[in-house]
């Protein structure tokens, strides 16, 4: 295996550094012929893998991600094909806690256009940001509806939350099934100097309090749905694919009148017009008119890259 030149695809990426970014995608897939991705947080890197390389391999690899500038230890992620399924037997495999080259960076805080974020590179296969996300992060925090209500559903670490807090959103609920991720977020909060009261961080399946929200009468200006494509939950087994169109329902019940839903999908099988039917039709069966304003996608850091795949639609 010849990998391909790091040095080339790193130098394309300085302006995000010097811009006040220092977690973001270093080299994508779409620039590695599908074997792997590096992400950089900080000193720290991360090398994903989509193919099976020897040990030999891999050490070759993480050498010549560990000979960028700058980088102080790789951590390595095995993302196999059935990674869903051996996530759950052999975690330590997929993704060692310890780095595979150079020094341990058991917590790192990065920057997002100057955010700071906690990132924990030996952590989990998820790091603590998923940085193709970042234009849908700004577009939050330029658009959050000042003094106004935000819902941020599978909130993950918060991003989205925070983003929407700096933004100047007055209340801002954060989902979660994850208490740890929901504590994550907090600590997000308060590197930014934020509040972070319990009350805002609502820990639960999303379904149930997007049910439990809706009869209480809480009604928010924007609710941000970045679900999974594929979970397992106390109200069963969602799909993306399946299911999206329910989550849109359920999202509409609690907009506001004049509300917007920024609704995100990554499922790379599922076309961006399928996505935006499903969430038309879910609109439709809780009986609002939504207007699609504007569609986000990764940002240039992931060239070519199709997978995420991002709308907002102003409600009636």
């Amino acid at each position: 295996m010849k990998p391909p030149d790091l040095p080339a695809l790193l130098a394309r990426r300085a302006h995000l550094p010097a811009g006040g970014t220092t977690v973001y995608r270093a080299a994508h897939t779409t620039e590695t012929g599908g074997l792997f991705a590096l992400d950089l947080a900080g000193d720290a890197a991360v090398l994903s893998l989509y193919a099976d390389l020897s040990s030999g391999e891999e050490a070759r690899l993480a050498a010549a991600c560990g000979a960028l500038p700058g980088v102080a230890g790789v951590y390595l992620k095995r993302r196999p094909a059935e990674a869903r399924h051996a996530a759950n037997v052999a975690r330590e495999w997929l993704t060692p806690p310890e780095p595979v080259w150079g020094e341990a960076r058991p917590e790192v805080t990065a920057l997002e256009a100057g955010v700071p974020f906690l990132i924990r590179p030996g952590g989990d296969l998820s790091i603590g940001l998923f940085t193709d996300a970042r234009p849908l992060r700004a577009w939050v925090r330029a658009h959050a509806p000042e003094g106004g209500r935000v819902l941020n559903t599978f909130a993950y670490t918060c991003g989205f939350g925070l983003s929407a807090a700096l933004g100047g959103a007055g209340v801002v609920k954060n989902v979660d099934l994850s208490r740890k991720v929901l504590v994550w977020g907090q600590e997000n909060y308060a590197l930014s100097g934020l509040p972070a009261p319990d009350a805002d961080f609502l820990y639960g399946d999303v379904f149930e309090w997007l049910g439990r929200l809706r009869k209480r009468g809480d009604r928010f200006d924007l609710v941000v749905l970045d679900p999974p494509s594929f979970a397992r939950g106390k109200t069963g087994i969602w799909r993306a694919e399946r299911d999206y169109a329910r989550l849109a329902a359920l999202a509409a019940e609690v907009t506001a009148p004049g509300g917007r839903v920024l609704a995100v999908t990554n499922h790379a099988g599922l076309s961006g017009a399928a996505f935006e039917r499903m969430v038309a039709a879910g609109l439709t069966e809780a009986e609002r008119r939504g207007q699609l304003l504007t569609r986000l996608g990764a940002g240039e850091d992931y060239p070519g890259a199709a997978h995420l795949k991002a709308g907002v639609w102003a409600l009636n």
